[in-house]
């Protein structure tokens, strides 16, 4: 198996006032089933990681997963990923992402297959996109599990341990000029937003 998609999917929507954003309505679908659907023609297979195993979700034909170690954060969610995952490498998005760009994430995992990094993840303005990346599961599983067993919660903790190739912004507006491909939905205003977007395109 050469490619493993990853959706990290077990937030709890705090700051959308107590509604699901994962089940939200995007061009007639959930966004989760959304979001897989743009990942599924780029992998060989679908790990989503849930809080725990959900029959909506099972019913969409993916793997389901759960954290290993619970209570550590986001870093516990790619860490349960990566161990699952089958292939030799793992295409890494959250579950929040409207506007995925496939194009974009083939020339990523282009990139990560004929390279030698660990990790191929882009860097904005606003800093590394570790929910939106390409991991090698059998370098970054092991490395992860580390930083949790120190404390750690960010992602990028165990960046150290391993090879990392850093995206420029100029290889990402080959594919999308305006990086609304990173555009996530955490509250309100930004779902409305969304429906603005979808509603002038």
């Amino acid at each position: 198996m050469e490619r493993s998609g990853i959706v990290i999917a077990g937030g709890r929507s705090l700051r959308m006032g107590g509604v699901d954003k994962r089940f939200l309505p995007i061009e007639g679908r959930p966004l989760l089933l959304h979001v897989i659907e743009r990942l599924r023609p780029l992998v060989d297979e679908v790990i989503v990681v849930t809080r725990k195993p959900e029959a909506r979700i099972a019913a969409w034909e993916v793997r389901q997963v759960t954290d290993r170690y619970p209570g550590h954060g986001v870093l516990a969610g790619v860490h349960a990923g990566l161990l699952a995952a089958q292939g030799r490498w793992a295409i890494l998005v959250s579950a929040d992402l409207p506007f995925l760009n496939a194009g974009l994430l083939e020339a990523l995992a282009q990139r990560a297959e004929s390279g030698e990094a660990d990790v191929v993840i882009p860097r904005r303005e606003g800093g590394l996109e570790p929910l939106h990346a390409l991991y090698r599961p059998d370098r970054c599983a092991p490395a992860a599990e580390r930083a949790i067993l120190r404390g750690e919660r960010r992602i990028i903790a165990f960046f150290p341990e391993v090879r990392v190739d850093e995206v420029p912004a100029d290889f990402l507006h080959r594919w999308d000029a305006e990086e609304r491909s990173f555009f996530n939905v955490n509250r309100p205003q930004e779902w409305a937003q969304v429906q603005d977007w979808l509603r002038r395109r």
